[in-house]
């Protein structure tokens, strides 16, 4: 009996299409990049000037800015993995009732524009900024928040997919203590939502620009609109780097995740 979904000329040409409205934006923004405003042609002449050494009035924001977001990712992960997942397996495994509580409450922020966000974090941040300084990683606590809806769907999509009380009670029953339940009974069947909540982090964290331009931090995306005034060529070069290293991040989690799940079934 033949499926009820689409055929698979009408599944290549919906897969055409959809790639082809990511395609155009950053195609024209390489061919952007490429434009030589000396000759009038195309040419490597702006990649060659952004990385050039000397050129440190776009390079300095933009290294710094740069630095500060991949501390404030791996910062944001370790707050989303080692408070969300404990949280949400406990809840799992113990207080089952509290669930749409506690998913309404991790799904809240979601809804709340940054903005809003900021002006609710900003007397927090002053006593933050009294007690811990006022460095960039401090960010991580609001983009911990901002994250949460996303890290929460992605970690809540293993979970669904496995009997977690089950393998607790077998492995309790073996005599391991919860510690030894969670790290090696159930963590590593939801190593694929971690995972994917790991990488949804990083791609929030380089991307976001609101947060850190209110609270007058320097990351990325600050640092590209800086770079932006300065030299329009070197923001765009860089926001095609940045979305090429979050793409490779994902294509290098994906590969791990399978070789991983290969040697599971071997």
């Amino acid at each position: 009996m033949n499926g009820i979904g689409p055929s698979r000329a009408t599944r290549w040409i919906i897969g055409l299409i959809v790639g082809a409205l990511f395609a155009i934006p950053l195609v024209s923004t390489f061919v952007f990049t490429l434009r030589d405003r000396e000759t009038g042609g195309y040419s490597f002449a702006n990649w060659a000037r952004v990385f050039d050494p000397t050129n440190t009035q776009v390079l300095t924001p933009i290294w710094t800015g740069l630095g500060n977001s991949l501390v404030l990712a791996v910062v944001t992960v370790v707050i989303v993995l080692v408070l969300l997942l404990p949280t949400m397996l406990l809840i799992a495994l113990r207080f089952p009732r509290i669930g749409r509580v506690f998913e309404f409450a991790v799904l809240l922020p979601i809804s709340i524009p940054a903005i809003v966000l900021v002006v609710g974090l900003s007397p927090i941040y002053l006593q933050i900024g009294r007690t811990l300084g006022t460095g960039t990683w401090t960010l991580a606590f609001a983009y911990g928040i901002t994250v949460l809806p996303f890290g929460y769907r992605s970690i809540k999509a293993s979970m669904d997919a496995v009997d977690l009380r089950t393998l607790a009670e077998a492995a309790r029953s073996l005599g391991a203590s919860w510690f030894a339940v969670v790290v090696r009974a159930l963590v590593p069947n939801l190593r694929q939502g971690l995972l994917a909540a790991s990488l949804i982090s990083v791609a929030v964290v380089l991307g976001e620009f609101t947060i850190a331009s209110l609270l007058n931090r320097q990351v990325l995306q600050t640092a590209l609109v800086v770079a932006n005034k300065i030299d329009p060529y070197a923001s765009a070069i860089f926001t095609l780097l940045s979305l090429l290293f979050v793409f490779l991040l994902l294509l290098v989690i994906g590969r791990a995740a399978r070789l991983r799940d290969g040697k599971a079934s071997s």
